[in-house]
Protein backbone atom coordinates (compact mmCIF):
# COMPACT_ATOMS: atom_id res chain seq x y z
CA UNK A 1 0.00 0.00 0.00
CA UNK A 2 2.91 2.31 0.78
CA UNK A 3 4.39 1.78 -2.69
CA UNK A 4 0.97 2.32 -4.28
CA UNK A 5 0.51 5.67 -2.52
CA UNK A 6 3.83 6.84 -3.98
CA UNK A 7 2.81 5.85 -7.53
CA UNK A 8 2.13 8.93 -9.68
CA UNK A 9 -0.65 7.18 -11.64
CA UNK A 10 -2.49 6.31 -8.41
CA UNK A 11 -1.96 9.82 -7.02
CA UNK A 12 -3.32 11.55 -10.15
CA UNK A 13 -6.33 9.20 -10.38
CA UNK A 14 -7.17 9.84 -6.72
CA UNK A 15 -6.77 13.60 -7.24
CA UNK A 16 -9.10 13.57 -10.26
CA UNK A 17 -11.75 11.64 -8.30
CA UNK A 18 -11.50 14.04 -5.34
CA UNK A 19 -11.72 17.00 -7.74
CA UNK A 20 -14.91 15.62 -9.31
CA UNK A 21 -16.49 15.06 -5.89
CA UNK A 22 -15.57 18.54 -4.64
CA UNK A 23 -16.86 20.22 -7.81
CA UNK A 24 -20.10 18.21 -7.77
CA UNK A 25 -21.03 18.63 -4.09
CA UNK A 26 -19.40 22.02 -3.36
CA UNK A 27 -19.45 23.93 -6.69
CA UNK A 28 -18.19 27.24 -5.30
CA UNK A 29 -15.26 25.60 -3.52
CA UNK A 30 -14.53 23.59 -6.66
CA UNK A 31 -14.50 26.67 -8.88
CA UNK A 32 -12.14 28.33 -6.42
CA UNK A 33 -9.56 25.58 -7.11
CA UNK A 34 -8.79 27.07 -10.53
CA UNK A 35 -5.45 28.63 -9.40
CA UNK A 36 -4.11 25.16 -8.50
CA UNK A 37 -4.54 23.86 -12.05
CA UNK A 38 -3.34 27.07 -13.68
CA UNK A 39 -0.26 27.34 -11.45
CA UNK A 40 0.76 23.77 -12.26
CA UNK A 41 0.44 24.41 -16.01
CA UNK A 42 2.45 27.64 -15.60
CA UNK A 43 5.19 25.68 -13.84
CA UNK A 44 5.35 23.31 -16.82
CA UNK A 45 5.32 26.19 -19.30
CA UNK A 46 8.22 27.71 -17.38
CA UNK A 47 10.52 24.89 -18.55
CA UNK A 48 8.91 23.96 -21.89
CA UNK A 49 10.78 26.48 -24.06
CA UNK A 50 14.33 25.82 -22.78
CA UNK A 51 13.72 22.06 -22.85
CA UNK A 52 12.47 22.18 -26.46
CA UNK A 53 15.45 24.33 -27.47
CA UNK A 54 17.99 22.04 -25.83
CA UNK A 55 16.44 18.74 -26.97
CA UNK A 56 16.12 19.91 -30.59
CA UNK A 57 19.68 21.30 -30.68
CA UNK A 58 21.10 18.16 -29.04
CA UNK A 59 19.06 15.96 -31.36
CA UNK A 60 20.29 17.71 -34.50
CA UNK A 61 23.82 17.81 -33.10
CA UNK A 62 23.76 14.04 -32.77
CA UNK A 63 22.58 13.70 -36.40
CA UNK A 64 25.11 16.17 -37.81
CA UNK A 65 23.46 15.92 -41.24
CA UNK A 66 21.25 18.68 -42.67
CA UNK A 67 19.81 16.37 -45.32
CA UNK A 68 18.67 13.88 -42.69
CA UNK A 69 17.11 16.62 -40.55
CA UNK A 70 15.12 17.76 -43.59
CA UNK A 71 14.05 14.19 -44.33
CA UNK A 72 12.83 13.60 -40.76
CA UNK A 73 10.91 16.90 -40.76
CA UNK A 74 9.43 16.21 -44.20
CA UNK A 75 8.23 12.73 -43.23
CA UNK A 76 6.71 14.08 -40.02
CA UNK A 77 4.79 16.86 -41.83
CA UNK A 78 3.56 14.45 -44.53
CA UNK A 79 2.30 12.04 -41.88
CA UNK A 80 0.65 14.89 -39.94
CA UNK A 81 -1.21 16.11 -43.02
CA UNK A 82 -2.44 12.64 -44.01
CA UNK A 83 -3.65 11.70 -40.53
CA UNK A 84 -5.30 15.05 -39.66
CA UNK A 85 -7.08 15.13 -43.04
CA UNK A 86 -8.34 11.61 -42.37
CA UNK A 87 -9.47 12.73 -38.90
CA UNK A 88 -11.42 15.64 -40.42
CA UNK A 89 -13.18 13.39 -42.90
CA UNK A 90 -14.11 10.95 -40.12
CA UNK A 91 -15.54 13.82 -38.07
CA UNK A 92 -17.68 15.10 -40.93
CA UNK A 93 -18.94 11.60 -41.86
CA UNK A 94 -19.87 10.70 -38.26
CA UNK A 95 -21.65 14.04 -37.72
CA UNK A 96 -23.71 13.48 -40.89
CA UNK A 97 -24.62 9.93 -39.93
CA UNK A 98 -25.50 10.50 -36.26
CA UNK A 99 -26.86 14.09 -36.63
CA UNK A 100 -26.19 15.24 -33.02
CA UNK A 101 -27.55 18.75 -33.73
CA UNK A 102 -31.12 17.75 -34.60
CA UNK A 103 -33.66 18.82 -31.99
CA UNK A 104 -31.26 21.09 -30.08
CA UNK A 105 -32.88 24.25 -28.68
CA UNK A 106 -30.98 27.19 -30.22
CA UNK A 107 -32.79 29.89 -28.23
CA UNK A 108 -29.96 29.90 -25.66
CA UNK A 109 -27.50 30.98 -28.34
CA UNK A 110 -28.69 34.58 -28.24
CA UNK A 111 -28.15 34.83 -24.48
CA UNK A 112 -24.51 33.90 -24.91
CA UNK A 113 -23.85 36.38 -27.70
CA UNK A 114 -21.69 38.57 -25.48
CA UNK A 115 -19.50 35.62 -24.52
CA UNK A 116 -18.97 34.59 -28.13
CA UNK A 117 -18.38 38.12 -29.45
CA UNK A 118 -14.76 38.10 -28.30
CA UNK A 119 -14.07 34.86 -30.14
CA UNK A 120 -15.72 36.14 -33.31
CA UNK A 121 -13.71 39.39 -33.21
CA UNK A 122 -10.44 37.51 -32.62
CA UNK A 123 -11.27 35.14 -35.46
CA UNK A 124 -11.92 38.06 -37.81
CA UNK A 125 -8.43 39.38 -37.10
CA UNK A 126 -6.73 36.06 -37.84
CA UNK A 127 -4.61 35.85 -40.98
CA UNK A 128 -3.72 32.28 -41.79
CA UNK A 129 -1.05 33.24 -44.31
CA UNK A 130 0.50 35.34 -41.56
CA UNK A 131 0.32 32.29 -39.27
CA UNK A 132 2.78 30.40 -41.47
CA UNK A 133 5.06 33.39 -42.06
CA UNK A 134 4.95 33.99 -38.29
CA UNK A 135 7.01 30.81 -37.85
CA UNK A 136 10.12 32.88 -38.57
CA UNK A 137 10.68 35.09 -35.46
CA UNK A 138 11.66 38.73 -35.89
CA UNK A 139 13.11 38.65 -32.38
CA UNK A 140 14.24 35.30 -30.99
CA UNK A 141 14.28 36.60 -27.39
CA UNK A 142 10.65 37.64 -27.76
CA UNK A 143 9.82 34.15 -29.09
CA UNK A 144 11.42 32.60 -25.99
CA UNK A 145 9.69 35.08 -23.67
CA UNK A 146 6.25 34.46 -25.18
CA UNK A 147 6.75 30.71 -25.36
CA UNK A 148 5.91 30.54 -29.07
CA UNK A 149 6.71 26.86 -29.70
CA UNK A 150 6.83 27.05 -33.50
CA UNK A 151 9.21 30.03 -33.52
CA UNK A 152 11.44 28.44 -30.87
CA UNK A 153 11.44 25.19 -32.86
CA UNK A 154 12.45 27.02 -36.05
CA UNK A 155 15.31 28.84 -34.30
CA UNK A 156 16.41 25.63 -32.54
CA UNK A 157 16.70 23.75 -35.85
CA UNK A 158 18.84 26.54 -37.36
CA UNK A 159 20.95 26.78 -34.21
CA UNK A 160 21.54 23.03 -34.17
CA UNK A 161 22.52 22.98 -37.84
CA UNK A 162 24.95 25.87 -37.26
CA UNK A 163 26.55 24.00 -34.34
CA UNK A 164 27.17 20.92 -36.49
CA UNK A 165 29.30 23.06 -38.80
CA UNK A 166 31.68 24.09 -36.00
CA UNK A 167 33.33 20.70 -35.62
CA UNK A 168 35.21 20.15 -32.34
CA UNK A 169 34.22 23.59 -30.99
CA UNK A 170 30.55 22.74 -31.56
CA UNK A 171 30.96 19.44 -29.72
CA UNK A 172 32.14 21.30 -26.61
CA UNK A 173 29.03 23.49 -26.67
CA UNK A 174 26.82 20.42 -27.15
CA UNK A 175 28.44 18.81 -24.09
CA UNK A 176 27.54 21.88 -22.00
CA UNK A 177 23.98 21.82 -23.39
CA UNK A 178 23.70 18.13 -22.46
CA UNK A 179 24.56 18.95 -18.83
CA UNK A 180 22.14 21.88 -18.78
CA UNK A 181 19.44 19.63 -20.25
CA UNK A 182 19.88 17.17 -17.37
CA UNK A 183 19.39 19.98 -14.87
CA UNK A 184 16.13 21.01 -16.57
CA UNK A 185 14.79 17.45 -16.68
CA UNK A 186 15.63 17.07 -12.99
CA UNK A 187 13.68 20.30 -12.35
CA UNK A 188 10.81 18.91 -14.42
CA UNK A 189 10.82 15.80 -12.24
CA UNK A 190 10.45 18.01 -9.17
CA UNK A 191 7.54 19.90 -10.77
CA UNK A 192 5.78 16.65 -11.75
CA UNK A 193 5.48 15.72 -8.07
CA UNK A 194 2.81 18.46 -8.00
CA UNK A 195 0.84 16.85 -10.85
CA UNK A 196 -1.85 15.45 -8.49
CA UNK A 197 -2.50 18.99 -7.16
CA UNK A 198 -2.74 20.33 -10.71
CA UNK A 199 -5.12 17.54 -11.75
CA UNK A 200 -7.25 18.06 -8.63
CA UNK A 201 -7.51 21.82 -9.21
CA UNK A 202 -8.28 21.48 -12.91
CA UNK A 203 -11.01 18.89 -12.45
CA UNK A 204 -12.59 20.56 -9.40
CA UNK A 205 -12.74 23.86 -11.30
CA UNK A 206 -14.30 22.28 -14.40
CA UNK A 207 -17.06 20.46 -12.49
CA UNK A 208 -17.62 23.33 -10.01
CA UNK A 209 -17.73 26.07 -12.65
CA UNK A 210 -19.82 24.38 -15.34
CA UNK A 211 -21.60 21.66 -13.38
CA UNK A 212 -22.65 18.22 -14.54
CA UNK A 213 -26.08 19.67 -15.43
CA UNK A 214 -24.59 21.56 -18.38
CA UNK A 215 -23.78 18.22 -20.02
CA UNK A 216 -27.37 17.01 -20.27
CA UNK A 217 -28.75 19.25 -23.09
CA UNK A 218 -25.72 18.57 -25.30
CA UNK A 219 -25.05 15.05 -24.09
CA UNK A 220 -25.52 13.61 -27.57
CA UNK A 221 -22.83 15.90 -28.99
CA UNK A 222 -20.41 14.93 -26.22
CA UNK A 223 -21.15 11.24 -26.75
CA UNK A 224 -20.51 11.58 -30.50
CA UNK A 225 -17.22 13.47 -29.96
CA UNK A 226 -15.89 11.04 -27.35
CA UNK A 227 -16.99 7.95 -29.32
CA UNK A 228 -15.44 9.24 -32.55
CA UNK A 229 -12.13 10.00 -30.83
CA UNK A 230 -12.18 6.60 -29.14
CA UNK A 231 -12.71 4.90 -32.51
CA UNK A 232 -10.02 7.07 -34.12
CA UNK A 233 -7.48 5.97 -31.51
CA UNK A 234 -8.41 2.27 -31.36
CA UNK A 235 -9.21 1.76 -35.04
CA UNK A 236 -7.21 4.25 -37.13
CA UNK A 237 -4.14 4.64 -34.90
CA UNK A 238 -4.27 0.94 -34.01
CA UNK A 239 -4.15 0.12 -37.73
CA UNK A 240 -1.14 2.45 -38.11
CA UNK A 241 0.53 0.73 -35.14
CA UNK A 242 -0.03 -2.73 -36.65
CA UNK A 243 1.38 -1.62 -40.01
CA UNK A 244 4.53 -0.32 -38.31
CA UNK A 245 4.90 -3.28 -35.99
CA UNK A 246 4.23 -2.03 -32.47
CA UNK A 247 1.47 -2.48 -29.91
CA UNK A 248 -0.85 0.50 -29.48
CA UNK A 249 -2.19 -0.85 -26.20
CA UNK A 250 1.27 -1.32 -24.69
CA UNK A 251 2.21 2.17 -25.88
CA UNK A 252 -0.88 3.58 -24.12
CA UNK A 253 0.03 1.70 -20.93
CA UNK A 254 3.55 3.15 -21.16
CA UNK A 255 2.23 6.76 -21.32
CA UNK A 256 -0.64 6.22 -18.86
CA UNK A 257 0.69 8.83 -16.42
CA UNK A 258 0.83 11.48 -19.15
CA UNK A 259 -2.74 10.61 -20.23
CA UNK A 260 -4.04 11.02 -16.67
CA UNK A 261 -2.22 14.34 -16.19
CA UNK A 262 -3.76 15.65 -19.43
CA UNK A 263 -7.18 14.40 -18.29
CA UNK A 264 -6.85 16.35 -15.05
CA UNK A 265 -5.39 19.56 -16.49
CA UNK A 266 -7.16 19.61 -19.93
CA UNK A 267 -3.83 20.61 -21.44
CA UNK A 268 -1.52 18.45 -23.55
CA UNK A 269 1.19 21.09 -23.03
CA UNK A 270 1.45 19.94 -19.42
CA UNK A 271 3.29 16.80 -20.58
CA UNK A 272 5.15 18.05 -23.67
CA UNK A 273 8.68 17.78 -22.19
CA UNK A 274 7.88 14.40 -20.60
CA UNK A 275 6.61 13.02 -23.92
CA UNK A 276 9.91 13.84 -25.65
CA UNK A 277 11.75 11.92 -22.92
CA UNK A 278 9.17 9.09 -22.86
CA UNK A 279 9.42 8.54 -26.62
CA UNK A 280 13.19 8.21 -26.29
CA UNK A 281 12.72 5.61 -23.57
CA UNK A 282 10.14 3.82 -25.77
CA UNK A 283 12.74 3.31 -28.49
CA UNK A 284 12.66 6.44 -30.69
CA UNK A 285 15.99 8.14 -31.29
CA UNK A 286 16.62 11.49 -29.61
CA UNK A 287 16.74 13.47 -32.91
CA UNK A 288 13.39 12.09 -34.11
CA UNK A 289 11.64 12.57 -30.75
CA UNK A 290 13.00 16.10 -30.26
CA UNK A 291 11.86 17.20 -33.74
CA UNK A 292 8.55 15.35 -34.13
CA UNK A 293 6.88 15.94 -30.75
CA UNK A 294 7.17 19.79 -30.67
CA UNK A 295 6.20 20.07 -34.37
CA UNK A 296 3.21 17.81 -33.79
CA UNK A 297 1.86 20.15 -31.13
CA UNK A 298 0.98 22.60 -33.92
CA UNK A 299 0.56 20.40 -36.98
CA UNK A 300 -0.78 17.07 -35.71
CA UNK A 301 -3.87 17.92 -33.66
CA UNK A 302 -6.00 14.85 -34.38
CA UNK A 303 -8.43 15.39 -31.51
CA UNK A 304 -8.88 19.08 -32.25
CA UNK A 305 -9.59 18.47 -35.94
CA UNK A 306 -12.21 15.81 -35.17
CA UNK A 307 -13.90 18.15 -32.68
CA UNK A 308 -13.88 21.10 -35.09
CA UNK A 309 -15.44 19.04 -37.88
CA UNK A 310 -18.19 17.59 -35.66
CA UNK A 311 -18.90 20.94 -33.95
CA UNK A 312 -19.29 22.75 -37.28
CA UNK A 313 -21.75 20.17 -38.68
CA UNK A 314 -23.52 20.07 -35.28
CA UNK A 315 -24.18 23.83 -35.39
CA UNK A 316 -25.43 23.60 -38.98
CA UNK A 317 -27.91 20.91 -37.93
CA UNK A 318 -28.96 22.82 -34.80
CA UNK A 319 -29.77 25.93 -36.88
CA UNK A 320 -31.47 23.83 -39.61
CA UNK A 321 -28.84 24.82 -42.19
CA UNK A 322 -28.74 22.26 -44.99
CA UNK A 323 -25.11 22.01 -46.11
CA UNK A 324 -24.49 20.73 -49.62
CA UNK A 325 -21.67 18.30 -50.36
CA UNK A 326 -19.75 21.18 -51.92
CA UNK A 327 -20.15 23.31 -48.79
CA UNK A 328 -19.01 20.44 -46.58
CA UNK A 329 -15.93 19.90 -48.78
CA UNK A 330 -15.25 23.64 -48.46
CA UNK A 331 -15.50 23.35 -44.67
CA UNK A 332 -13.01 20.45 -44.71
CA UNK A 333 -10.65 22.54 -46.84
CA UNK A 334 -10.88 25.51 -44.47
CA UNK A 335 -10.43 23.31 -41.40
CA UNK A 336 -7.33 21.73 -42.95
CA UNK A 337 -5.76 25.19 -42.72
CA UNK A 338 -7.37 26.66 -39.59
CA UNK A 339 -6.90 23.54 -37.43
CA UNK A 340 -3.12 23.86 -37.83
CA UNK A 341 -3.23 27.06 -35.77
CA UNK A 342 -5.40 25.76 -32.96
CA UNK A 343 -2.53 25.27 -30.54
CA UNK A 344 -0.76 28.50 -31.39
CA UNK A 345 -3.76 30.80 -30.89
CA UNK A 346 -4.96 32.08 -27.52
CA UNK A 347 -8.45 30.64 -27.07
CA UNK A 348 -7.51 27.65 -29.20
CA UNK A 349 -10.31 25.63 -30.70
CA UNK A 350 -13.03 28.20 -30.03
CA UNK A 351 -11.30 30.92 -32.06
CA UNK A 352 -10.49 28.48 -34.85
CA UNK A 353 -14.13 27.35 -34.91
CA UNK A 354 -15.26 31.00 -35.01
CA UNK A 355 -12.92 31.69 -37.93
CA UNK A 356 -14.31 28.66 -39.78
CA UNK A 357 -17.93 29.79 -39.28
CA UNK A 358 -16.97 33.30 -40.39
CA UNK A 359 -15.31 31.94 -43.52
CA UNK A 360 -18.25 29.71 -44.52
CA UNK A 361 -20.82 32.51 -43.90
CA UNK A 362 -23.69 29.99 -43.73
CA UNK A 363 -23.72 29.06 -40.01
CA UNK A 364 -24.43 31.77 -37.36
CA UNK A 365 -21.28 32.57 -35.38
CA UNK A 366 -23.41 33.25 -32.29
CA UNK A 367 -24.15 29.52 -32.30
CA UNK A 368 -20.86 29.14 -30.44
CA UNK A 369 -22.80 30.05 -27.29
CA UNK A 370 -24.37 26.59 -27.45
CA UNK A 371 -20.94 25.04 -26.98
CA UNK A 372 -19.66 27.29 -24.18
CA UNK A 373 -20.94 25.06 -21.39
CA UNK A 374 -19.62 21.75 -22.72
CA UNK A 375 -16.43 22.85 -24.48
CA UNK A 376 -14.36 22.47 -21.32
CA UNK A 377 -15.58 18.88 -20.88
CA UNK A 378 -14.61 18.04 -24.46
CA UNK A 379 -11.19 19.66 -24.18
CA UNK A 380 -9.94 16.62 -22.22
CA UNK A 381 -10.82 14.31 -25.13
CA UNK A 382 -9.17 16.65 -27.63
CA UNK A 383 -5.98 16.97 -25.59
CA UNK A 384 -5.67 13.23 -24.90
CA UNK A 385 -6.24 12.32 -28.57
CA UNK A 386 -3.67 14.94 -29.63
CA UNK A 387 -1.19 13.51 -27.12
CA UNK A 388 -1.66 9.90 -28.24
CA UNK A 389 -1.51 10.87 -31.92
CA UNK A 390 1.78 12.74 -31.51
CA UNK A 391 3.41 9.77 -29.81
CA UNK A 392 2.26 7.41 -32.58
CA UNK A 393 3.57 9.87 -35.20
CA UNK A 394 6.98 9.90 -33.50
CA UNK A 395 7.19 6.09 -33.53
CA UNK A 396 6.14 5.96 -37.21
CA UNK A 397 8.79 8.52 -38.25
CA UNK A 398 11.45 6.78 -36.13
CA UNK A 399 10.69 3.38 -37.66
CA UNK A 400 10.62 4.75 -41.22
CA UNK A 401 14.03 6.35 -40.59
CA UNK A 402 15.36 3.15 -38.97
CA UNK A 403 15.89 5.23 -35.82
CA UNK A 404 13.92 2.91 -33.53
CA UNK A 405 15.64 0.78 -30.88
CA UNK A 406 13.76 -2.53 -30.64
CA UNK A 407 15.65 -3.50 -27.47
CA UNK A 408 14.50 -0.32 -25.68
CA UNK A 409 10.96 -0.96 -26.96
CA UNK A 410 10.90 -4.50 -25.55
CA UNK A 411 12.17 -3.22 -22.20
CA UNK A 412 9.51 -0.48 -22.18
CA UNK A 413 6.54 -2.76 -22.91
CA UNK A 414 7.74 -5.41 -20.45
CA UNK A 415 8.06 -2.88 -17.61
CA UNK A 416 11.77 -3.57 -17.27
CA UNK A 417 12.62 -0.04 -18.41
CA UNK A 418 10.41 1.54 -15.72
CA UNK A 419 12.03 -0.64 -13.03
CA UNK A 420 15.50 0.46 -14.17
CA UNK A 421 14.39 4.11 -14.13
CA UNK A 422 13.05 3.70 -10.59
CA UNK A 423 16.37 2.21 -9.44
CA UNK A 424 18.25 5.11 -11.10
CA UNK A 425 16.03 7.65 -9.31
CA UNK A 426 16.59 5.98 -5.95
CA UNK A 427 20.35 5.88 -6.61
Amino acid sequence: MKNLSRNLTFQVLTAILLGVLLGAFFPEAGAAMRPLGETFINLIKMVIVPIIFLTVVLGIGSIGNMKKVGRVGGKALLYFELITTFALIIGVVVANLVKPGLGVDTRGASTGAADTAKYASQAAEMDWVAFFTHIVPSNVFEAFAKGDILQVLFFSVLFGLALTKLGHYGEQILLSFERFSRVLFTLLGMIMKLAPLGAFGGMAYTIGKYGVDTLLPLGKLMLVVYTTMFLFVFVVLNLVARIYGFSLWKYLVFIRQEILIVLGTSSSESVLPRMIHKMERFGCSKPVASLTIPTGYSFNLDGTTIYLAIATIFLAQAFRVELTLGQQLTIIGILMVTSKGAAAVTGGGFIVLASTLTATKVIPVEGLALLLGVDRFMSEARAITNLIGNGVATIVVAKSEKEFDEQKYRKAISGQEEEESRIERVA
